[in-house]
């Protein structure tokens, strides 16, 4: 009689959550991420509900798992896929230098049609396909362009097979995470920042007017005023750069003429943040054609050039 008793409860209980369970719209619970719901085919109305509701049923579940993951594969195969990075077509290519345990290999990406960096950018990063090396410049203008390439995508660093740097390029510039490791077994962090199109990613920057032409970059890191500082003239050439640590200049602060990048003043400031507060010391200067007219203690052509 009690077993009799038993199989009819849970008989009349299954029967129940048959009806509860077939009546109405699935709703989908919070933790199970609603976005991904959001995402189902054919789901409107009420059937997205809030985190109080029941849990979504295993055989619907698993078909939305599923789903997601077969999604989830085809955007993985499309954004890490060798032919393109962030919706741009490169080419693979790798240097290789040294021998024995200081063999170096760099493998990187570059742009296969050739595209401008942006010209704010303080470093430009290029392929050179004549010498098989790879270069920084500031400048903006790039006369063979079929010669160097611009790169975008993964960097890679090896010596000895053991990974000592790597980041990825934008157009050109530093771009999301780059690291640095020391050569050893451990692979000891050494470095770390975080780059947005060649600007330290928390910069702080301002524009002239409601144009986008960029004043001023303030480098913020932890909270702290720390990188490398540019202000630009309007005509987008730069006009002072230096370098900032834990709030206050330190370093060489170099003062530009408003074209070609050609320097103007170098003013030293004390070597590192710890060092006693001191004004900054002209130590050297230029005329407009680039031709160095004093430096501190050894030469001084300042009235020469004024005639």
């Amino acid at each position: 009689m009690r077993h009799s008793f038993l199989l009819i409860f849970s008989f009349a209980a299954g029967m129940g959550m048959l009806l509860l369970t077939g009546c109405g719209q699935p709703k989908w619970n919070s933790d199970y991420l609603l976005s991904q719901a959001r995402l189902k085919e054919g789901v409107k109305g009420d059937a997205l509900a809030s985190g109080d509701t029941i849990n979504v049923e295993v055989e619907e579940r698993k078909a939305l798992e599923k789903e997601d993951l077969q999604e989830g594969k085809k955007r993985k195969k499309k954004k890490y896929s060798k032919k393109y990075f962030l919706g741009q077509k490169v080419k693979r290519g790798f240097i290789k230098s040294g021998k024995g345990s200081r063999e170096t290999l760099e493998t990187f990406s570059y742009l296969e049609a050739y595209q401008d960096p942006n010209p704010y950018a303080p470093i430009k990063y290029l392929y050179d396909t004549k010498k098989r090396k790879l270069y920084r410049t500031t400048s903006d203008e790039v006369k063979e362009q079929n010669r160097y390439k611009v790169l975008h995508g993964p960097y890679e660093k090896k010596i000895n097979g053991q990974t000592v740097e790597e980041g990825y390029f934008y157009v050109g510039t530093k771009h999301l995470r780059w690291e640095k490791y020391r050569a050893d077994e451990e692979g000891t962090l050494l470095d770390k920042h975080h780059y947005e199109k060649g600007f330290v990613r928390d910069a702080v920057v301002t524009y002239y007017g409601d144009t986008k032409k960029i004043k001023e970059v303030i480098p913020y890191e932890f909270g702290e005023v720390q990188g490398t500082y540019y202000r630009f003239y309007e005509n987008g050439q730069v006009q002072w750069s230096g370098q900032y640590a834990k709030g206050r200049k330190i370093g060489t602060w170099v003062n530009y003429y408003d074209f070609r990048g050609r320097r103007h003043h170098e003013y030293q400031y004390p070597k590192t943040a710890y060092d006693a507060p001191a004004e900054p010391v002209l130590v050297k200067q230029y005329d407009r054609h680039g031709t160095l007219i004093y430096e501190k203690d050894k030469l001084d052509k300042r009235s020469q050039a004024q005639r």
